[in-house]
């Protein structure tokens, strides 16, 4: 009968997925060996994280997806176009995910503030910062509004695949044998789930960014400061899970084969300082101009995951723990909630290999030599 159903799904989309041989620009996609590691990205935007992926071997990238989060995902979509043909990588398609939260909205996140006190951060909805702060602030605009970008304007177009029937036809081509890395809002996850219950134990697993413990500040100068500022006195809030909180629930009481969780909690012990920028310049002439105009001071949040997720062996701490998140519209709405083993309520939470620390030189040196790899000649 589950044979039957695939097979109804995969009739029914036929129609998207005759396109499967060829990508946005009308390149081919790429061909990859029989024991290359499938990974699909879900991101609100893209960085050094999508690059280390590209440039990993024996990686295939099927797909970069892209959802409303730091920014909205029209945005989003433009920065990854234009990383992956900065990458020289324009066989890897782009697909537009969900622009908005299943409930979430900016005038609810206002209505929360006024009665629970203020946010950080709130990504596409961020009008000013609280305190004054390093960090720039990204210009507010409305979601359907592409603002040229440092790094310079894409030529290529997205995929006119839905990312989320994407996702789902993948993990049917290639049953057990998809990772999902998800390192924005969860909000094109939990739609992939309710649309084909099948498609989370279809997957090989879930590595994501999101969620916070109990992060402490790590590095002395003044961008860990103001970064703590977000989890020393709600060191249970994170903006992934924050943004999309129902979403982000969905998604981690689906029935993964496996799930990794890469927290705000290690990232404290990181940071895209000048000179780290600097090394990344160097590594690579091809990466320089883009790389010199990333803005300094951030956590490596998102380059957590990925090189976890290339090499374990990073991980220096990890624990076993059951995890959701609050979708109670209270004070606590979008704080993550954990258990030990035996203690979890067991409502469908999903046991979570959960990162705590990492070896950050390792990993530093690890995100310098992939960026170093020479690209592709020839695309």
């Amino acid at each position: 009968m589950k044979k039957m159903k695939r097979l109804a799904l995969g009739l029914a989309m036929g129609a998207c997925f005759a396109a499967f041989g060829t990508v946005a620009g009308g390149e081919p996609a790429a061909a990859a060996s029989a024991q290359s590691r499938k990974v699909i990205v879900d991101d609100d935007g893209f960085g050094i994280a999508q690059w280390l992926l590209l440039q990993a071997p024996d990686v295939d990238v099927l797909g970069i997806a892209v959802v409303s989060g730091d920014v909205w995902r029209d945005e989003g979509v433009a920065h990854a176009l234009r990383g992956v043909e900065i990458a020289h990588r324009t066989d890897v398609p782009v697909l537009k995910g969900a622009v908005y939260p299943l409930l979430n909205s900016e005038k609810l996140t206002d209505r929360w503030e006024s009665l629970y006190g203020k946010l950080v951060w709130k990504g596409a909805w961020m009008r000013q910062w609280v305190e004054p702060t390093a960090q720039s602030t990204p210009p507010y605009h409305a979601a359907d509004v592409v603002p040229d970008l440092p790094e310079g304007n894409p030529t290529t177009k997205a995929s006119d695949e839905s990312a989320v029937l994407f996702m789902i036809r993948k993990v049917h081509e290639f049953p057990g044998q998809v990772t999902i890395i998800a390192t924005g809002p969860m909000t094109d996850l939990a739609l992939a789930q309710r649309l084909d219950p099948s498609f989370a134990g279809l997957a090989k697993e879930l590595v994501y960014m999101g969620g916070s413990f109990n992060p402490r500040q790590v590095r002395d100068d003044v961008a860990a400061a103001q970064f703590a500022r977000e989890f020393e006195n709600s060191p249970r809030r994170e903006f992934n899970f924050r943004f999309d909180p129902e979403a982000a629930s969905i998604v981690l009481r689906a029935p993964w084969k496996r799930i990794v969780s890469v927290p705000a909690d290690p990232s404290t012990a990181t940071e895209l300082t000048p000179a780290f920028l600097h090394r990344l310049a160097a590594a690579n002439p091809a990466f320089a101009d883009a790389v010199r105009k990333k803005e300094p001071g951030f956590p490596l949040w998102d380059e957590i995951a990925a090189a976890v997720w290339l090499d374990p062996k990073l991980i220096t701490r990890s624990e076993d723990l059951y995890v959701d998140v609050n979708s109670q519209f209270g004070a606590g709405y979008g704080d993550t909630l954990s258990w030990r083993p035996g203690y979890q309520p067991d409502m469908d939470e999903q046991k979570e290999v959960v990162v705590r620390t990492v070896d950050v030189p390792k990993m530093e040196q690890a995100i310098v030599d992939l960026l170093s790899r020479k690209l592709p000649a020839g695309k």
